[in-house]
């Protein structure tokens, strides 16, 4: 089962990205948790210690040239299109409890993008993760799909779409399913979070027409809480946890 998890930042992906690695690891999958988004804080909310001691791929410049040809930042020259890539999830992934992690950075753009050696290696990295791996594969995406690509698109399982009760964030879920339906990635499936309220959950419902939910998470201060202690939301005693293994169920069994 391979999972691409975005949503506007503040959403709440990250959470339910790190409930779900939690989940699937208690339930003995060997899991790879894949943080694809700059700023996200996976390691943290999956219970890493030191996670500001991970260093991204994409500030692994030595790497980067040893595998692509070309070093980081350098102008002009040639460099390697299909570096190899299947011997980097065992060296550079954090290992806990059955979950293997790795932080993939971000990639400095201007104009229209980055043809670049670095976003070159880690669109390789994703493409081989989703493709050639046999773990089950949750990634934590920036909100949109820079990592995937029109092939990549083909072994994603689901795109998951976290949302808020808000019209931006519903905004956000429409140009990400726009963006994936161009590299055929059609299947879009949304969550509801941080629901205080039955007008909460039918306003999102009402305005996400075309839109499956999976399911809803509702407002909890137990996830505030273990933010701010710095520990997993899974650590805390929370009724997420039992919808996200509902929402599990339901994703496997591609209802």
């Amino acid at each position: 089962m391979k999972l691409a998890i975005s949503g506007k930042g503040g959403a709440g992906k990250t959470t339910v990205a790190a409930l779900m690695v939690r989940t699937l690891s208690d339930q003995g999958k060997r899991v790879l948790a894949i943080d694809a988004d700059p700023d996200s804080n996976l390691a943290s909310a999956l219970g890493i210690s030191d996670p500001d001691q991970i260093v991204p791929i994409s500030d692994m410049k030595d790497l980067i040239e040893e595998r692509t040809g070309a070093r980081p930042g350098s102008i002009g020259g040639f460099f390697r299109l299909n570096p190899k890539v299947s011997d980097l999830p065992e060296k550079l992934s954090v290992k806990i409890d059955n979950i293997k992690f790795m932080r993939l950075g971000g990639v400095k753009k201007g104009g229209g993008g980055c043809i670049c050696p670095e976003s070159t290696l880690l669109k390789v990295l994703v493409s081989h993760i989703i493709l050639a791996r046999d773990e089950v594969v949750v990634i934590d995406m920036e909100a949109g799909i820079e990592h995937l690509g029109r092939g990549t698109a083909q072994g994603v399982d689901s795109l998951i779409v976290v949302v808020e009760p808000g019209r931006r964030s519903i905004e956000t879920a429409r140009h990400i399913r726009k963006l994936a339906g161009e590299i055929g990635l059609n299947r879009v499936l949304l969550i509801g979070n941080k629901i205080r309220s039955q007008s909460d959950r039918e306003f999102l419902e009402s305005k996400a027409k075309g839109f499956k939910f999976l399911g809803f998470l509702p407002y909890e201060e137990g996830i505030i809480d273990a933010d701010l202690r710095g520990i997993s939301p899974y650590d805390t005693d929370t009724d997420s946890k039992g919808i996200i293994k509902d929402i599990l169920k339901k994703v496997k069994s591609k209802e």
